[in-house]
């Protein structure tokens, strides 16, 4: 799968909830492996901060990201649209410090972005594939998220209240293709018992009942009613009447939880990179998505590249037949076995380590090690798959090594193990010559990596 940004610029126009100001964001098309990036325009050196869960400085009643003494709060529902669409990289301009807040949902992003549509980029598309369960809880509120491996990506998500009006919901998302018709019209919610509290403390002075689900469910006195209406500039109500309050009937039975889990996705969107991985997450809120998204992207800087997906039962894009008509190796010098992916500018290469290697006699009889020469090798086969596949007649050209750089070992390779090779071309092929990085594993950990340059020749 290759990246994708907006095919045009789009822009909305709404005030903000917690600040009340008018409001205008701008989305626009980026580079590859740009990501999401906010500028705050309406500050002297607009100021650029990256959306990850780093950057997030604090989750009360929304997700605030900063850096740079700049922040901007309630992103998340813009970043669940964009996640959702699979807009990999784009550069979001505000003219505030937060996002308006529209009606509360997602609705207007998704609108907007399916108008304006997607383009393809060159680049590759770089997932975070879960392999484990990763769990996170929060002791204090009950609040719990697990992930799970999965070979697409899903989200299932449970809340609890104590109230008549939300007790046990549930909310599923086995298809982003679905967000719109499922997620993206969901709503923000509120108690009005919450109400007083936030405007106390600086927030929500631009709630009101059209941006959001407002459930009346301990009554108070009409006096207290009223003045809290009027505070909030909204038409006053009978104090006797419980339930839903806002002038737009709920999208669904389990809208809070639909909407709970718009803010899942848009959380999760500041890891950097989609996800393969089944997310469960039971009473979620943004601390403790945030402790999640952290989580991960500790592990992405941990381990630069992951290993690739092995599955045997799949078969082979590349089988040993084929790799010898592009390759002129053979015994005993062929050390590849199979290619499982390949791409415009990367390939999976697999060998599989026998005992019966010829090298073993001699390196070393007691103790057999795979030459890390041979790594580096293999890893350069691989690389030649990938530059001679999309030739006409590749079976007439051969590569050879102009340069390696940077190599490192990292573990011994021993008879037994599996070697999975992960090549990226790092520029573009010119006059022939072809730069790489090259990657080896065994199971989850790099074993070899190194930097390698190569000449594309015709055989005479």
């Amino acid at each position: 799968m290759k990246q994708h940004t907006l095919k045009e610029s789009f822009s909305l126009k709404g005030k903000g909830l917690h600040t009340g100001l008018d409001i205008e964001i701008k989305f626009n098309p980026a580079p590859g492996n740009h990501g999401y990036k906010i500028k705050r325009v309406d500050l002297p050196e607009q100021p650029v901060i990256d959306a990850l869960a780093e950057n997030v400085k604090s989750t009360q009643r929304g997700t605030i990201l900063s850096k740079y003494n700049a922040q901007v709060s309630t992103v998340e529902h813009a970043l669940s649209a964009l996640y959702a669409y699979r807009i990999d990289n784009c550069l979001i301009e505000v003219n505030a410090p937060e996002f308006p807040i529209l009606d509360g949902s997602a609705i207007a992003y998704a609108n907007e972005i399916e108008r304006v549509g997607s383009v393809e980029q060159e680049e590759d598309r770089d997932y975070y594939i879960v392999k484990n369960k990763i769990e996170v809880k929060d002791e204090e509120t009950g609040a719990h998220i697990i992930i799970l491996p999965d070979d697409s990506f899903g989200i299932n998500v449970h809340i609890a209240f104590d109230s008549r009006f939300i007790d046990n919901q549930f909310a599923t998302l086995d298809n982003l293709k679905d967000f719109k018709k499922e997620i993206a019209a969901c709503r923000t919610f509120v108690f009005v018992r919450e109400i007083e509290p936030l405007l106390q403390n600086g927030l929500i002075k631009g709630g009101d009942l059209d941006n959001a689900i407002v459930i009346y469910e301990r009554q108070i006195s009409q006096e207290s009613y009223d003045k809290l209406a009027d505070t909030m500039g909204v038409a006053r109500k009978d104090a006797s009447e419980l339930g839903y309050i806002m002038n737009k009937p709920l999208v669904f039975p389990n809208e809070p939880a639909r909407h709970k889990l718009l803010d899942v996705l848009g959380d999760i969107a500041l890891i950097g990179r989609p996800i393969l991985g089944r997310i469960i997450a039971t009473c979620p809120g943004h601390k403790i998505n945030n402790r999640f998204a952290r989580i991960i992207r500790k592990e992405i800087k941990l381990n630069e590249v992951q290993a690739p997906l092995y599955n045997p039962n799949i078969p082979p894009v590349l089988d040993i037949k084929q790799i010898k008509e592009l390759l002129p190796h053979r015994y005993p010098f062929l050390l590849v076995e199979k290619i499982i992916e390949i791409g415009s500018k990367h390939i999976v290469g697999l060998k599989n380590v026998s005992v019966n290697e010829p090298f073993f006699q001699g390196h070393f009889p007691e103790e057999p090690v795979m030459p890390g020469v041979l790594l580096v090798e293999a890893m350069a086969q691989t690389a030649g798959i990938l530059v001679l596949n999309p030739l006409q007649e590749p079976h007439r050209y051969s590569t050879y090594f102009l340069k390696i750089d940077n190599v490192k070992f990292r573990q011994k390779v021993v008879p037994g193990d599996t070697l999975i090779f992960r090549v990226d071309l790092t520029s573009e092929i010119r006059r022939g010559i072809a730069d790489v990085k090259g990657y080896c594993f065994v199971g989850e950990k790099i074993v070899c990596e190194a930097e390698l340059m190569a000449q594309i020749v015709k055989n005479k």
